[in-house]
């Protein structure tokens, strides 16, 4: 499962390596049992030669006796001017005569004491010699890790009728043969690891040309974006498979973009009736009281009224109350429509930070740094937003508890600078989390859901980001991050 994991570089890579140690391999397995075989034949042809040429000797020598030829007088006949001693040295083997029944008549190297050795032939050899459709049988057999061929044939009259059986043991040497074969494996094995060495270094720029196209493939892909505009895939000197990609992948980008006005002009679209919604409803609630009021004061109003005065008062305190909440409605939906200005100036985080609280009065309000100064690019008016409404909902989501405790904590990370708000209040239930930072999403019984929206509108704005993380009745902590 790992392999499947690797990239199509390393996998091209590690194949053609083990592609090569793999032929390697074979090759030096085929060799070893070539040169095996070759000499096992070798041996063979070796040994039936001389044992044709051994059975000629003796024929020449049965057909010149004056003895009778019979098997009885093989022994005899061989023995005379010592004709079975002087063939074996000249044929450099052993010579073993035995009867028909196996019993041995003669051999080369009988010496003064009678030797028991190899006395008589074994009943299944007899069987195979006398069932082979050639007279022939080769036996193989290995002694003290000596390699032993023996060969058991008959000897014949002249009318071909079996006189008596040869028995001719032939030592395997295979000394000459195994040092050739290790001279030739290491001569091999030489020319092999630097073949090996080739096949990295090839492999290894292979691998990175086959790639380098699927690469630059992957690196457009990844930069895809449907907020923005693509740029085309142009590449030379690929092969039919990639410039199929290529077209395909460009094909799909004049395709993306197409649907991606098309979904703009429809989210935007969508964006105005919505917020068009909200405003009429939220503008609508202050007006229904204004309008009873006025009816209310013009069917009550009196000149001649000694509490005309109060009454007059109490109507203008209730209309104003009113275009108040209309006011805060309207620059609510206008902060949240306005982009945030990209007036960056390098500001001390903890300084800002500070004067951003100092409009709270909460005692149970705390702020730690552990740096007096911590230097970033941001809009200082767009930060002290952010942090007043997160310690403002912190606050709100404080009013059940008996212990309050707010903590704004100023953090420097490596390239960032991270500013949390926590508290210990009611935290946000599952099915609220995601939505959040929806616009018009409220818990609160007053209030349009915008300041969150709003919140990550502006940090996002900055190459920032906003998370969260709440347990229900144990409190929230909300993280702002964004680059120095």
């Amino acid at each position: 499962m790992k392999l499947l994991k690797l990239s199509l570089r390393t996998r091209i890579f590690i194949s053609m390596i083990l592609l090569v140690l793999g032929a390697s391999i074979l090759i030096f397995g085929v060799t070893v049992y070539q040169y095996k075989e070759e000499a096992e034949n070798y041996h063979k042809e070796r040994l039936e030669r001389k044992q044709e040429a051994i059975r000629e000797n003796i024929n020449f020598v049965l057909a010149s006796t004056t003895y009778l030829v019979n098997t009885e007088n093989i022994a005899p006949i061989l023995r005379e001017q010592n004709k079975i001693y002087e063939m074996a040295r000249i044929h450099e083997m052993q010579i073993y005569i035995y009867d028909l029944e196996g019993n041995l008549l003669i051999k080369s190297d009988e010496s003064f004491f009678r030797d028991t050795t190899d006395a008589k032939i074994n009943e299944q050899v007899l069987q195979k010699l006398d069932s082979s459709s050639k007279k022939h049988y080769l036996q193989k057999t290995e002694v003290n890790g000596q390699k032993y061929q023996s060969s058991y044939t008959y000897i014949t009259d002249e009318k071909f009728k079996p006189l008596a059986i040869l028995y001719l043991p032939y030592l395997q040497d295979d000394s000459l043969l195994n040092r050739d074969l290790n001279n030739f494996l290491m001569k091999m094995a030489e020319v092999y690891l630097f073949m090996l060495f080739l096949a990295i270094i090839l492999s290894f720029f292979l691998s990175k040309y086959i790639t380098k196209s699927l690469k630059i493939i992957s690196e457009k892909i990844n930069q895809t974006r449907l907020d923005k505009r693509n740029q085309k895939i142009e590449l030379t000197n690929a092969t039919e498979e990639i410039y199929a990609l290529v077209s395909a992948y460009n094909s799909m980008i004049d395709e993306l973009e197409e649907s991606a006005v098309q979904l703009a002009t429809g989210e935007r679209e969508q964006a105005w009736r919505e917020m068009a919604k909200q405003v009429a409803h939220e503008i609508k609630n202050p007006l229904t009281p204004m309008r009873l009021s006025v009816q209310s004061f013009q069917r009550n109003f009196d000149k001649e009224d000694p509490e005309i005065q109060q009454k007059v008062d109490e109507y203008s305190d209730t209309l104003i109350n009113q275009i108040d909440t209309m006011s805060s409605i309207a620059s609510a939906f206008s902060n949240f429509a306005k982009m945030p200005a990209q007036q960056s100036e390098m500001l001390n985080v903890p300084k800002i930070v500070k004067l951003a609280l100092d409009i709270f009065n909460e005692k149970y309000l705390e702020f730690k740094c552990d740096k007096e100064e911590i230097l970033a690019k941001f809009d200082r008016t767009q930060m002290i937003r952010v942090i007043t409404n997160l310690v403002k909902n912190a606050i709100q989501a404080l009013q059940d508890t008996e212990d309050p405790h707010v903590l704004v904590l100023v953090e420097e990370e490596e390239d960032c600078v991270c500013v949390s708000i926590s508290d210990n209040g009611s935290g946000i239930s599952e099915e609220n989390k995601d939505k959040v930072f929806e616009p018009k999403f409220t818990t609160k019984s007053s209030g349009m859901g915008l300041g969150l929206a709003m919140v990550k509108n502006i940090v996002e704005t900055y190459n920032g980001s906003i998370s969260f993380v709440s347990k229900q009745n144990k409190g929230t902590i909300f993280n702002v991050r964004f680059p120095k």
